[in-house]
């Protein structure tokens, strides 16, 4: 292909695939399957890896997540993002109305009622119909600068479309990004499973998926946003808000279907208690409604007082709290062998929904509250979401009652149970806990890790829900059989897993070691150890003080891996994978070609993923590192190399391209 016509394919795959991002998570009306768009995708990355000269900050391709930051950037609010008062309730929502009224001197106004999303607000410029710049609100004044988080959200337009009115030069427009209720669940699970804390409700999650340094962690959120308010816009006019929400959804913007206008009063209570019998179906969290004066002149003629418009009002839904009495305390045992105390409650109706178990987060907080069986207490729904107990109404305790305390064995397999000096959660260590071996299964099945090929969690569930493997070690003991009785399960199916779990059986130690998901042992940690250790009877063998002697290991992943080890459950499902035939391989200097060779990533790889990379570096004996020391042999560059460039060149360290990189692994 010559380079104009590698130009012109190039923008041609760019429209397209923003056209289709607009259609599914826009309109949620896709036109074309999932892996055409994904053939489209591969073949502008490999366009623009190939024609490094075309590249663009807001192609598609830069949705997955560009190179991390060191730092966020301050912004300035050309227009303050100002805050709303609160109504509370329906009387105060009259004398709001009675004051817009008599200033503006006119005996009725129409308003316009939205939902009030639970989120993180944010400001996004578009500058002749391109996005050039994202932001936090901050303080309203100044926020930060998270334009390369917010490109990864698919519903943010990059460019935006005519739809039959003019772009304005300069647009911008407000916000909320938030996370639905079942990706916020999902990603808790996983954290959960990888034994990472749990966010509180989804606004958490997302304010924190936002604010990540690294944006290929924000990419991986699944994020979404409603637009609802203008900031400064130069080149169009709007006479009312409504107005102004149809010029969004004609520029691709993605906009609440729940708004509505309201002539009377009587029309906005009604609709507000619609919004509020439907709250639980809707599949994001929201926390009350919105009222705007419709008309933007009126609007100006309000104009604000303080930090907040006198134009709007936020109409809050009540708080979702009852009072119950605790009637038993049970200790569950999650997927990493958190031991969590679970209040087991008189049920009652909370938003709706009824509640007979609240968590109770671990034996510090029930310390701290001092929550006892048979107590009275408040219950509400953290995020709307999760019940927990708020806090004990005294006068609601017996006479005789005692303090709570915590199980000094699993309360599934019987094990002692370990709480680490500094931490306020007791866990299982044994690695064939039933509570906790489906999670174990897949983290020792994953790419990163033993890389079993068609091992899912739908099959992992089945699995051990019908006694096909008890622990981690069954794996290697599967016949093809068995997995073909499994539901859609064919048994050409069924062999290409057996064959899988063969190829497992000779992974690098390094990797061996991650997947046993020994807590505080992330996959650099298991490099250390597999280098400093070689095989696996030193590893099992080596005291706390022979861990503390490795460097960036301390005393939490120290502890952590002696109790692991120390256990004889753990060591005989290590016994038992062993003795199936599982050889990791150790590493012998002199015997690959990367042998001593330390390689660190920057920027987006055009050929293939940095975890394919890792692994590639890793299967000719080399090593690969997250920031640059002068440990480090080569830092490979990719597209929008990041800081650890500059850092290299500090150091004196080489620096070689993708197609580089590329030459070295075939050579």
């Amino acid at each position: 292909m010559v380079k104009e016509e590698a130009q012109k394919r190039t923008e041609q795959l760019r429209s397209e695939l923003e056209y289709h991002n607009h259609r599914y998570y826009v309109l949620d009306d896709p036109s074309i399957t999932d892996g055409e768009y994904d053939a489209l995708m591969r073949e502008l990355t490999g366009l623009e890896a190939e024609y490094p000269e075309f590249a663009d900050p807001n192609s598609p391709t830069r949705r997955v997540g560009a190179a991390p930051l060191d730092e966020f950037q301050s912004v300035p609010h050309k227009v303050p993002m100002l805050s709303l008062q609160n109504a509370m309730t329906e009387e105060e929502v009259r004398d709001f109305d009675k004051r817009v009224r008599k200033l503006l001197g006119t005996d009725s106004v129409e308003y316009v009622m939205e939902v009030k999303i639970d989120g993180l607000a944010v400001e996004l410029v578009y500058v002749n119909g391109v996005f050039t710049l994202g932001s936090t609100r901050g303080d309203g004044y100044v926020g930060e600068d998270v334009t390369q988080n917010l490109r990864t959200i698919r519903a943010i337009p990059m460019r935006l479309t005519g739809g039959g009115r003019p772009v304005p030069e300069r647009l911008e427009v407000r916000g909320e990004v938030y996370m639905g209720k079942k990706e916020f669940l999902d990603l808790n699970g996983h954290r959960e499973l990888t034994g990472e804390p749990l966010f509180a409700n989804p606004r958490n999650a997302a304010s924190g998926s936002i604010r990540q340094l690294d944006p290929k962690i924000t990419a991986g959120r699944k994020l979404n946003i409603f637009c609802y308010a203008a900031g400064q816009v130069s080149g169009a006019a709007f006479q009312t808000h409504m107005e102004f929400l149809e010029a969004l959804r004609k520029w691709g913007f993605r906009v609440n279907p729940y708004i509505k206008a309201c002539n009377t009063l009587d029309e906005l209570f009604d609709r507000y208690h619609y919004i509020h019998r439907i709250r639980e179906e809707i599949p994001y969290e929201i926390d009350g409604t919105v009222i705007k004066v419709n008309r933007t002149d009126y609007q100006a003629d309000l104009g604000t007082v303080s930090r907040s418009p006198r134009w709007a009002i936020a109409f809050k839904f009540e708080a979702q709290e009852e009072q119950t009495v605790i009637e038993g305390i049970e200790v569950s045992v999650g997927r990493t062998g958190a031991l969590t105390p679970v209040a087991i409650l008189r049920p009652v109706a909370v938003g709706g929904v009824e509640v007979s178990r609240a968590t109770l987060h671990n034996e510090d907080e029930i310390g701290r509250k001092d929550i006892r069986v048979g107590d009275a207490v408040i219950v509400t729904r953290a995020g709307d979401v999760i019940p927990e107990v708020v806090r004990v109404i005294d006068a609601g305790r017996p006479g005789r009652s005692f303090p709570f305390r915590m199980p000094p064995q699993c309360p599934v397999c019987g094990e002692d149970v370990v709480r680490p000096p500094g931490e306020a959660i007791r866990r299982c260590v044994n690695i064939s806990c039933p509570a906790q071996i489906k999670g174990r299964i897949e983290h020792f099945a994953s790419k990163r890790a033993m890389d079993i090929d068609g091992l899912g969690t739908k099959l992992v569930e089945q699995l051990v829900d019908k006694g096909v493997i008890r622990d981690v070690s069954d794996l290697y003991y599967l016949d093809k059989h068995a997995l073909a009785d499994m539901e859609r399960m064919a048994e050409r199916s069924a062999q290409n897993i057996i064959d899988a779990i063969d190829a497992s059986k000779r992974r690098p130690f390094a990797r061996f070691i991650y997947g046993l998901g020994i807590r505080h042992v992330g996959e650099h940690i298991s490099d250390l150890l597999a280098e400093r250790f070689g095989d696996m009877d030193t590893l099992m063998a080596a005291e706390t003080e022979m861990l503390l002697a490795v460097p960036e290991i301390g005393p939490e992943a120290a502890g952590s891996i002696t109790s692991f080890f120390h256990d004889p459950k753990n060591r005989e499902t290590l016994r038992r994978i062993l003795g199936a035939g599982v050889e990791p391989e150790f590493r012998e200097s002199g015997g690959k070609k990367l042998e001593g060779l330390t390689f660190v990533f920057t920027g987006a790889l055009g050929s293939m993923s940095r975890d394919e990379a890792r692994k590639r570096v890793e299967e000719l004996g080399g090593k690969t590192a997250s920031s640059v020391s002068k440990k480090v042999s080569y830092v490979v560059t990719g597209g929008e190399a990041g800081s650890k460039l500059d850092k290299a060149g500090q150091l004196g360290i080489k620096t070689i391209t993708e197609q580089e990189f590329l030459k070295l692994l075939a050579g």
